[in-house]
């Protein structure tokens, strides 16, 4: 019934963007200023609560429980998994956004700020790592760890309806359960169609750098459809082998444009960037955290923030899944470790590279980037290699990593939404990964037709807010799971240990064996 209502709900989607583009479009804005101004409060504390938990997590009393039980193994090894966790969780994001929100964020920054300035500058990059750095992985840990613990340690079923059997008991096998695992699969659907949207639209501006082939719908579709046959392939392959080893290719290969970007580019200015930037990013953690605009009526909170906590929670039924899928073996504090901070790191260097050279451009290096925002954000990314030697090298790379990026994404989504509305455990059937393979295609095509970026943005910030409110019980049954295990395991430990005194005694009551 899961795969049958979501196939349904992902076709009526489908058929109203396609058939209606135009009110398809104006229908999903009337909502989204709906949703923002009566709810998106809402969106900033669940997320903030997600890290605070996660946190509690790795240093508190549950930290060295292991998932898989005492004797599990990590099935991959250190390297492997985070390159994993990577290319699935930020890939498309990462290079789309890279130097475009920097610099968008300079000419129109937060807080009041004058735009163009030096403190629009840096509020600039420290937006930029609140939006990329602990929050999001935060969120894509919670669902994760929780879906690792239920199906590994309490013999789940691997579904998210399994995480509420805390709270709901046994309804989770019910219509309840139904319902919460179609509304994951749904809101998993469109997370990943809005970010294979987003990863065509700049594969199509690289293209036409690269070969000069006009940037077209026709272009983008014919993207979608040659991402559509390589990411199936990968999937029919398995996790251990296709997209194992594309995450590790793919990680070297955007190591390689991140160093020649760092060589190329202004260096110290960029290692002054990113150390400036995440001092002051941990020192306003929690005040941006809980930011809104209630007096001064600015949408930035809402255009930027919101839309970014929106992305994540609905992403992270999917990257939830998939880390969960590969994280058999880890402590919880070697998990959370591995999820939450180091990725952030990467993320964190990453965006001081190319934020960091794009606003070195406009501000000392003489480059408008003005220019480049007007033909959009897509484009942004292709300027600043422009203005670099081996421009054209650099562009050619970022094209393969974003279309591998785009491979990597959309074939791990398959294989968790496949797997996500069946109900035996286990690599779903062959049939069903191509129903989805075509869906996802299908929406990401959609969307892009009906209203492009900002079809993207709304449909997705719609589609997070029921997961949003399922994360606090998430967060509640995940906390009581835990609890019951080290509760369990410490009457194991006392056991133990008595039994080790009783034997002591009895040696020291009888020291010569009864001879």
């Amino acid at each position: 019934m899961v795969f049958r209502i979501s196939i349904l709900l992902v076709a009526i989607l489908v058929a109203a963007a396609g058939l209606a583009p135009g009110p398809f479009n104006a229908w999903i804005q009337q909502q989204l200023t709906g949703i923002i101004s009566s709810a998106g409060w809402l969106y900033l504390l669940i997320v903030f609560a997600a890290l605070v938990f996660l946190l509690y997590l790795a240093v508190g009393r549950f930290a060295s429980l292991r998932i898989g039980g005492e004797d599990a193994e990590p099935e991959f090894s250190n390297a492997s998994w985070l390159a994993m966790l990577f290319a699935t969780g930020m890939g498309i994001g990462l290079v789309f956004w890279g130097a475009a929100e920097p610099v968008s964020h300079y000419f129109k920054p937060p807080e009041g700020l004058t735009p163009g300035s030096l403190d629009a500058a840096r509020a600039s990059m420290r937006y930029v790592f609140f939006h990329w750095g602990l929050h999001p992985w935060a969120i894509y840990a919670l669902i994760g760890l929780a879906m690792a613990w239920f199906q590994f340690n309490r013999g789940g079923r691997g579904l998210i309806s399994d995480l509420l059997q805390p709270v709901i008991g046994r309804h989770h096998r019910g219509w309840i359960g139904h319902v919460v695992n179609i509304a994951a699969v749904v809101a998993t659907a469109v997370g990943v169609a809005t970010t294979l949207g987003f990863g065509t639209i700049q594969i199509a501006a690289g293209v036409a750098r690269v070969t000069g082939i006009p940037d077209s719908i026709g272009t983008e579709l014919a993207i979608i459809g040659v991402a559509f046959v390589l990411y199936m392939a990968s999937t029919i392959s398995g996790v251990d082998r296709g997209i194992k080893w594309l995450s590790n290719f793919n990680l070297g290969l955007a190591a390689l444009l991140l160093a020649m970007v760092l060589v190329l580019g202004p260096t110290g200015f960029i290692f002054d960037t990113f150390t400036t930037t995440l001092g002051t990013y941990l020192n306003q953690l929690v005040n941006m955290s809980l930011r809104m605009s209630p007096f001064s009526g600015s949408t930035w909170v809402a255009d930027w923030t919101i839309f970014y906590w929106a992305w994540w929670i609905a992403w992270a039924p999917f990257v939830g899944a998939f880390i969960a899928r590969i994280s058999r073996g880890r402590t919880i504090r070697e998990f959370v470790f591995g999820v939450v901070v180091v990725p952030s790191l990467l993320g964190f260097v990453w965006f001081s590279v190319f934020g960091g050279t794009a606003l070195w451009m406009q501000i000392i290096g003489g480059v408008d980037m003005s220019d480049a925002m007007a033909r959009g954000y897509e484009t942004v990314l292709f300027t600043l290699f422009d203005h670099l030697p081996l421009s054209t090298v650099l562009a050619g790379i970022a094209v393969v990593l974003l279309m591998i990026f785009f491979v990597t994404s959309a074939d791990s989504a398959v294989l968790v939404l496949a797997s996500m509305s069946t109900d035996t455990p286990g690599d779903p059937p062959l049939r069903r990964r191509l129903v989805w393979g075509v869906g996802v295609a299908l929406v990401a095509a959609t969307l892009l037709l009906a209203g492009g970026l900002d079809a993207l943005q709304g449909i997705i910030t719609i589609a997070a807010l029921p997961f949003a409110l399922l994360l606090l019980l998430v967060m509640l049954g995940l906390y009581r799971a835990l609890n019951q295990e080290y509760l369990l395991r410490r009457r194991r430990e006392q056991r133990a240990r008595r039994l080790i005194m009783d034997w002591i005694a009895r040696e020291d009551a009888n020291p010569s064996g009864g001879d």
